[in-house]
């Protein structure tokens, strides 16, 4: 079935995603490549002919992208698009910034290569300002490779088999592509990190290209009126300066306040270099015993029961891609709406403007790293025989053969998300997804990044270390299992109830963990369900995540279909959740 949603019919085919892809660092000047683009799909050993047509950023394959095919390991998808340079200063220089390729791809500008990028889920730009030449048209050109899951690289569900919890490959751009003209010394990146005890907030800012002297203003503002700011010089490349607040207003889900900042930077003698604008939304996580010594979750000092949905993040007619910026919003906007409080985003990144609509919407976020290879036949195989997931052979069913690439990966997503005052925790693992070097791993993003907690891993093969101790208990959820001195008690996955939508599917048949027969019957044994769950809180239950936010593809464990229809009425669902936060 050609399932579409309701924004499908509102895509901009001359300009798809015209919003600013990156609201975490605004500058004025920018231009915005999507549109369509020449394509084809070719061996190594032939050069293309852009006989095709693609609209980006929608990938391969997707109905958006009006490009059928899936993009196999032995194939190229090479793209070109012309364009005018808009620099204006013959000092500035031009960045080509791509919000993702799926995965491997390399890029010309006027016929000179300008750089590759491996990595289907991170922002990077290439500086092409030399490539450019006299004329008003400039040629851009990239070509891809993805392996999918003959590969090692970090994927997410994808595979060139779909069915059950996996689903259709995606390659190719996927997020949008656009041109930023910049001085040559200029910001790079923001972030901050929050003190509650002194009500500070420390704005990390780095540049590139540093000179001796540079120094850096930072202003924050509440609304329209400047409320604190901070200068500091530059050392190396990377400038730090504390905001002290007298009455500091913190980021929650009941009040996602978020402060708007301006970054200016320039040289010894006061002149001007460079500026942009960015957010922060001021707030503290970690976990503390409670009066009878359950470890809980805290949010700026306080317990929060953490009520969420394992998100996926995909779409009927765009795969990964969102049709619209307000479909890509609505998936949080219907969470909070069914009375969630949470969404764990599952072995997917979005685009940085999903994150932030999440931290202005109000919504706490757990995030995953997108998991390596998993081979469902390996897995059924032993399942059948009895085996339990903890004690599965898994070099079988998911090796990691490339952990210096996870690593990598790992790594450029951190970077790339830690501005964003919504996302509070780390899955580093999902259920031995490609899980190696467990402890090392977990260490590592523990100590690269001590404003959010790690779970370690999500479900199943446990070493101890983490803040979390995460159980995937999809039958008998009332089972509850011993608590962990020092690590907080959550079932990052549970329930999975199946409601098959006639007309609201993408399959004939559907999955699921448990079955429904009809909306009653799916509102009676999710609030059976509910109700255990909420017993377990008094016990020391600290989170839950229930699968799933939407219908995919053959899979249809979500509370909306794949096309984003409500099975049950999201204020009923609200009332149904009110039990937990009432403990």
């Amino acid at each position: 079935m050609n399932l579409r949603s309701q924004w499908a019919d509102a895509v901009d085919h001359l300009l798809p995603l015209p919003e600013y892809p990156r609201p975490q660092l605004v500058r004025e000047q920018w231009v915005n490549l999507n549109g369509k683009w020449d394509a084809c799909v070719h061996s190594p050993e032939t050069e293309p002919d852009f006989s095709d047509s693609i609209l980006v950023p929608f990938p391969l394959g997707s109905t958006l992208s009006g490009f059928d095919h899936i993009l196999q390991p032995d194939e190229v998808l090479t793209m070109r698009t012309y364009f005018k340079s808009p620099l204006s200063n013959p000092s500035e220089r031009l960045r080509l910034h791509f919000g993702a390729v799926d995965w491997d791809c390399h890029i010309w500008i006027n016929d000179v290569f300008v750089g590759s990028h491996t990595g289907g889920f991170d922002p990077f730009y290439m500086d092409i300002t030399d490539a450019l030449i006299d004329e008003s048209s400039q040629k851009l050109v990239i070509s891809i490779t993805d392996p999918t899951d003959t590969g090692s690289q970090p994927l997410g569900k994808q595979t060139l088999n779909p069915f059950a919890i996996q689903y259709t490959a995606v390659a190719g751009i996927w997020q949008t592509v656009w041109l930023e003209p910049v001085p040559a010394t200029c910001i790079e990146s923001v972030f901050t990190e929050t003190d509650l005890s002194t009500k500070t907030v420390t704005v990390h800012c780095l540049l590139h290209n540093v000179k001796p002297g540079i120094q850096t203003k930072i202003t924050a503002h509440d609304g329209e009126k400047a409320v604190r700011q901070g200068s500091a010089v530059f050392k190396n490349n990377s400038v730090s300066v504390c905001l002290d607040f007298e009455d500091l207003r913190l980021w929650s889900p009941d009040d996602p306040f978020l402060y708007s900042l301006s970054i200016e930077v320039n040289d010894a003698d006061e002149v001007f270099i460079d500026r942009a604008e960015s957010y922060f939304g001021a707030r503290e996580i970690s976990c503390q015993p409670d009066e009878s010594g359950h470890m809980r979750l805290l949010l700026n000092g306080s317990p929060v029961f953490h009520l969420g949905l394992l998100d996926q993040g995909w779409w009927p007619e765009g795969l990964y891609t969102a049709p619209t910026d307000e479909a890509l919003k609505f998936d949080i906007e219907a969470t909070l709406a069914m009375g969630f409080n949470t969404i764990r985003k599952h072995v997917k990144v979005e685009p940085a403007r999903w994150y932030w609509h999440a931290d202005r919407l109000g919504v706490l976020v757990w995030q995953d790293m997108p998991s390596t290879v998993f081979n469902m036949v390996a897995f059924g195989e032993q399942l059948k025989d009895g085996i339990k997931p903890e004690e599965m052979d898994w070099q079988k069913i998911s090796p990691a053969n490339d952990p210096q690439g996870f690593r990598k990966e790992l790594d450029a997503m951190i970077y790339s998300l830690r501005s964003f005052p919504s996302i509070v925790v780390w899955v580093p693992f999902n259920e031995a997804w490609g899980q190696h070097d467990t402890d090392t791993i977990l260490a590592h993003v523990m100590g690269g990044d001590q404003t959010r907690l790690v779970d370690g891993p999500s479900g199943w093969t446990d070493t101890g270390t983490g803040h979390l101790r995460d159980h995937h208990l999809y039958e008998n959820p009332e089972m509850f299992p011993e608590h962990e001195a020092g690590r907080v008690t959550v079932y990052g996955e549970f329930g999975g109830i199946s409601l098959y939508v006639d007309g609201h599917t993408s399959h004939e048949k559907g999955w699921g963990y448990s079955k429904a027969v009809d909306s009653d019957d799916f509102l009676d044994s999710y609030s059976a369900l509910m109700a255990v769950i909420a017993d377990l809180v008094p016990q020391g239950l600290a989170g839950v995540i229930y699968t799933q936010t939407t219908d995919v593809e053959s899979e249809i464990n979500g509370l909306l279909t794949y096309d984003r229809k409500y099975k049950v009425a999201p204020e009923t669902l609200q009332a149904v959740h009110k039990q937990m936060f009432s403990q």
